[in-house]
């Protein structure tokens, strides 16, 4: 009698626990995996020269610089970016974090930098024919500012990519601020 009354026990308790076990597992769902849209964040990973042409107002020459992105995927999900170079002379850094949304069917992305009074916020879409990611991002300038930039980077065949960004002029048309021309290194 004992060893049945044991034997019903050990059976409830294994009972209960598969039940509690699955009861467990739909209640959590499954992790979140990479997909092919993250392909496009990690074609960014590693260590790129930059060259980047700034125009500080239409019909003038750009000041030029060089700086250093370097990126990397976080779960392979996120791209986080560090960009440090110099501005008219001074120190600049610049850090990102870009992901797929799948709500959105977009790319989104916020900015910080050290000439920034805030973090800029945008998202943006790839275009796989034209190897081209167009976007927004919309947050203050130097001044505090809130502004709208647009942006789009060009995948190049020779494995280069070129950012530029627009801003709207006094007369509502887009005017180029700035492009950023990216090397990676081998």
């Amino acid at each position: 009698m004992v060893k049945a009354i044991r034997t019903a026990s050990f059976t409830l308790v294994a009972f209960l626990a598969v039940v509690l076990s699955a009861a467990a597992q739909q209640q959590m769902p499954p992790m979140p995996q990479p997909g092919p849209e993250h392909q496009v964040l990690a074609a960014d990973v590693g260590t790129w020269d930059a060259q980047v042409e700034t125009w500080m107002a239409p019909g003038q020459p750009p000041a030029t610089s060089k700086a250093v992105e370097t990126n990397r995927l976080v779960g392979g999900r996120f791209l986080v970016s560090d960009f440090k170079g110099d501005f008219g002379g001074m120190s600049f850094e610049g850090h990102g974090v870009s992901w797929w949304d799948p709500a959105s069917k977009t790319y989104k992305g916020v900015w910080v930098d050290s000439m920034s009074t805030g973090p800029m916020m945008g998202s943006s879409t790839w275009n796989p024919a034209t190897k081209t990611a167009t976007g927004e991002m919309t947050g203050p300038d130097m001044t505090g500012a809130v502004q709208t930039s647009r942006s789009e980077t060009v995948y190049k065949a020779d494995g280069t990519r070129v950012m530029s960004m627009y801003t709207k002029g006094p007369d509502g048309k887009d005017v180029q601020t700035m492009r950023i021309t990216y090397t990676k290194r081998p």
